[in-house]
């Protein structure tokens, strides 16, 4: 009787045992993920964040709170996540091109190879804008300026190696022009020193601008293909002659490690919340475009990323 008693509870406590080291995976989330983003707040990565964490709340069943760590054009907070434990708490809310143009710029703290991407979301083209009352009200004005009196007209991005940054190196690479960088921690502070009349030029991104266009900004120019429906009264770069073609897009990541189970809620949960007409509709309000891939085709993109933003360092490096 003892005997099979011992061996009916060393089966009980291996199946315990079993359940246990599983429950993580199949239980997760039981607590609040945090959702990092690499910029100041105000911005449009900052904004898309925002939106994104009340329908990832309804989707998971737990709070998602955004937290933001700017600095060195969002490689600090790509580094912090990078270093984090990978049980699917601490997300990153990530832009290409810094995504993939940081490591190749510098030592950034952290590689491409540091992450789990679960998701692609939207995407933003570049812009160069200006304050209402700029002498510059055209892109052909501010060409011709530029040409005549190079490095005097200050452009601002949000950081370098940004899609705001790398817009300026291609433009001025297309142009033969020189502008004078000067980078910010997010497009809040950015669109705060266009408007103050302390930086020309903004390198902000269409999303961003937009609900000022027309108002106490002017957008010269966005960089799509072909004019964004959410811009149709700016016209493109390549229709004013300049070939240039450039965005930010925006999706998340999970430190590398991420067990299967939960990398698969969240990316499940990623795509319920893309393909919610309700989000849709709040990106359009923000101006932004949908851009929605799973992490897997996300992955194979950027790895197209990388070898494109490597040509443009070996033609025209961007940081001196």
């Amino acid at each position: 009787m003892m005997f099979g008693f011992r061996k009916r509870f060393a089966r009980a406590a291996l199946s315990v045992a079993a359940l246990c080291a599983t429950m993580p995976a199949w239980a997760w989330p039981d607590q609040p993920i945090e959702l990092i983003v690499g910029f100041a707040p105000g911005g449009g990565t900052d904004i898309t964040a925002r939106s994104l964490a009340v329908f990832l709340e309804k989707e998971l069943g737990t709070t998602v709170v955004v937290q933001n760590k700017p600095g060195a054009s969002s490689a600090i907070a790509l580094s912090y996540v990078a270093r984090a434990k990978p049980d699917g708490y601490t997300l990153a809310m990530t832009n290409m091109p810094g995504l993939v143009s940081l490591p190749i710029e510098r030592d950034a703290g952290f590689a491409t190879t540091d992450f789990t991407y679960l998701a692609n979301l939207v995407r933003d083209p570049s812009a160069f804008s200006v304050a209402s009352n700029s002498p510059y009200q055209s892109l052909e004005a501010l060409i011709a300026d530029a040409r005549a009196k190079p490095g005097t007209i200050s452009y601002g991005s949000t950081g370098v190696g940004t899609d705001d940054h790398l817009a300026l190196v291609l433009f001025q690479s297309l142009t033969g022009t020189k502008l004078n960088h000067v980078p910010y921690n997010g497009a809040g502070p950015l669109r705060t020193a266009v408007l103050g009349g302390h930086t020309v030029i903004g390198g902000l991104n269409l999303g961003e601008v937009m609900p000022y266009h027309g108002k106490n900004m002017r957008v010269l120019a966005q960089a799509s293909e072909k004019r964004s429906p959410l811009g149709p009264d700016v016209p493109t770069f390549k229709e004013l002659g300049v070939d240039l073609v450039f965005a930010s897009e925006r999706g998340i990541v999970a430190p590398k490690g991420l067990p299967d189970e939960v990398s698969e809620k969240l990316r499940q949960a990623l795509g319920k919340v893309a393909a919610n007409p309700e989000f849709q509709a709040k990106m359009k309000q923000q101006f932004t475009e949908m851009d929605y891939l799973d992490g897997p085709q996300w992955q194979e993109r950027l790895k197209g990323d990388d070898v494109r933003l490597r040509e443009i360092w070996a033609n025209t490096p961007w940081v001196e």
